[in-house]
């Protein structure tokens, strides 16, 4: 059997720091000058070369609110996304539990994107096959990016709305017994990377600004690992409001509403298994085209965002750093500001899970809708689309009348692929995510100890 490249363990993601010394200083001169070598497992991390979260406060002028926007930046993750993350930890786990073996295995990476391309690069580097299964109808750049990888694609019909199709599908390929399917959305080392590692680096991240509190997270929940953050940070600050963002044209949380929409990445007409339901605590619903309308006002609209009082500088810190998932939590963020009536001493963190690099051609697409795109254009759009955010379609899902709704729908997306009910019961408990949460300890043992075998 090939010998398994061991990566980092959960704690060396969280503490970049604490890896050793020569490896660490290997895998950041990798970064620059190697992306396919396996020692770029030891870049999974939202911190930078200094040990400080990768992140941007974002400026006032442009958010309209009194709060400080903070936004984690996905893009300088191995791959350009944070998804590497939760690839790389569910494919380890396999690997420690002996559920997985190279040379035998073939992993599969259900997704609409993000999560497909950090399939494809984990394998790369740590020497397994892969089959990305997705939508046939996402960014040419998210299909070049997985092939560029090396994993092999299997398109499903639709868009990201139709993300139940690719479910279905990878359930039809791991009936071959060589097949391991890296199941984001119901497999728990998602939701460990993202409850410790995003979970803590918010928390970190936030040091220093205002009150050094977390008011708020907003995350729009694709496979809802991201969101998975806000346990961690309701831990520490009980106080904070988790708020999960959906598209206003698939509000299927908010009310059961299953449309079509172009936010590639979130909103996938379920409910999620490994959403921890009992920790968020509102939804709210975010058009979709201003999260493209939005990217384009950031990415090309520079003379217009300084007519705003966003000085060249901080206009230009803004370039390539968000996709259009990002610029939905980001509106999400604003406009949680704004009904929580937050100020000047409160945060509210949010993540961008990728950069512009892989969204060109939907900024394409959005040339071809449009009539005109000129900045008297972008010039209306970024007053309507983040200085006039309103708190229209906020749902409150605190209550447990409430909850029952998103656990029974739960139960309707999760019942027919063989969870029983018990399992779904359980889920509904503290008692249960606690434990998963605890199998973090577990887990970095077994890599620290098969990483010196």
């Amino acid at each position: 059997m090939a010998r398994i490249p061991f990566g980092p363990t959960y704690y060396e993601m969280l503490h970049p720091e604490a890896i050793d010394p020569e490896i660490r200083e290997k895998a950041l001169k990798a970064k620059e000058t190697n992306e396919l070598d396996p020692i770029n497992l030891f870049n999974i991390t939202w911190k930078n070369e200094k040990g400080n979260v990768r992140k941007i406060i974002l400026p006032k002028a442009l958010t309209g609110t009194e709060a400080n926007i903070v936004v984690l930046l996905g893009t300088y993750f191995p791959s350009g996304s944070h998804k590497v993350g939760p690839a790389y930890s569910t494919l380890i786990e396999g690997c420690v539990d002996g559920d997985i073996l190279p040379g035998e295995h073939t992993i599969l990476g259900p997704s609409t994107g993000n999560f497909g391309i950090g399939v494809s690069y984990i394998c790369n580097l740590m020497g397994y096959e892969a089959v990305v299964i997705m939508p046939d109808n996402m960014s040419k750049e998210r299909y070049d990016r997985i092939q560029k990888y090396g994993a092999k694609l299997d398109l499903t019909p639709g868009t990201e709305s139709d993300v139940i199709l690719t479910l279905e599908r990878t359930y039809e390929l791991k009936k071959d017994p060589k097949n391991r399917p890296l199941a984001q959305f119901e497999l728990m080392p998602n939701y460990r990377f993202h409850r410790f590692v995003t979970g803590n680096s918010a928390i970190e991240a936030v040091k220093g600004i205002g009150n050094g509190r977390i008011a708020c997270f907003t995350s729009a929940p694709g496979s809802a690992g991201t969101i998975a953050a806000g346990d961690q940070i309701k831990s520490v600050f009980p106080e904070a409001k988790i708020v999960a963002l959906e598209p206003y044209e698939c509000s299927t949380l908010a009310d059961g509403g299953r449309g079509q929409h172009r936010i590639e990445g979130i909103g996938d007409k379920m409910c999620t298994l490994i959403h921890n339901i009992n920790t968020t605590d509102f939804v709210a619903l975010i058009p979709d085209d201003d999260a493209v309308r939005g990217l384009k006002v950031i990415q090309e609209g520079a003379e217009v965002l300084e007519e705003l009082g966003v000085t060249s500088e901080q206009a230009a810190a803004l370039h390539n750093l968000f996709g259009v998932s990002g610029i939905c939590n980001i509106l999400g963020a604003i406009k949680m500001a704004h009904y929580l009536k937050l100020g000047p001493d409160d945060n509210v963190v949010t993540i961008a899970t990728d950069g512009f690099d892989r969204y060109p051609s939907v900024l394409e697409d959005l040339e071809r809708r449009y009539l005109e795109t000129e900045n008297f254009v972008l010039r209306r759009w970024a007053r309507d689309i983040f200085l006039k955010a309103n708190t229209e379609n906020v749902y409150d899902f605190r209550s447990s009348k409430a909850k029952e709704q998103l656990y029974k729908q739960k139960e309707k997306d999760w019942l027919p692929f063989g969870y029983s009910q018990d399992y779904l019961d359980e889920m509904k408990t503290k008692e249960f995510w606690e434990k998963e949460f605890a199998k973090v300890e577990y887990y970095d043992r077994e890599i620290a100890k098969l990483r010196n075998e």
